[in-house]
């Protein structure tokens, strides 16, 4: 295992940036939902894969009585969408609260550089962007490109 895959996804001492996530009910959790209280998030992969199955299933067993007591939530975090992370959590019978990183309805362009030279988020994933803003997207990158 290398140092870095051991260090975690962000350095201990690291401010938590500004993000935001959905809940299993559609509303947000962001930054400010981990102020005053110790938080474990456990990112997983994909719901109902057999080691995240297991891995949600001990964290429930092990932890469910443990942490409060210790002043903590934990919440699970994946890439799936809500709605899959409520069946996976109903089905498991777990009362860890699921948070979608899954949500996002964006646009990237790449150059030939391998380099991202535009990117859009919606506000919302039930906003659709134009195709105007492909062309928008298309046109600043061949400037930022011909630039370089």
């Amino acid at each position: 295992m290398s140092a870095a895959a051991s260090e975690g996804p962000i350095a201990a001492g690291t401010p938590v940036p500004d993000f935001a996530l959905q809940r299993e009910d559609g509303s947000e959790f962001t930054r400010a939902d981990l102020e005053g209280t110790t938080t474990i998030l456990v990112f997983y992969p994909f719901a109902f894969s057999p080691v995240c199955t297991d891995q949600i299933a001990l964290y429930e067993e092990v932890l469910g009585d443990y942490l409060p007591k210790r002043g903590a939530t934990m919440y699970g975090v994946s890439c799936d969408a809500r709605w899959s992370q409520t069946a996976f959590r109903e089905k498991l019978g777990v009362s860890i609260p699921q948070l979608s990183d899954f949500e996002q309805r964006a646009l990237v362009i790449v150059g030939p550089d391998a380099v991202v030279g535009w990117s859009y988020q919606a506000p919302s994933p039930t906003d659709l962007p134009g195709a105007n803003l492909i062309f928008d997207g298309l046109d600043q990158t061949a400037a930022t490109a011909s630039q370089a």
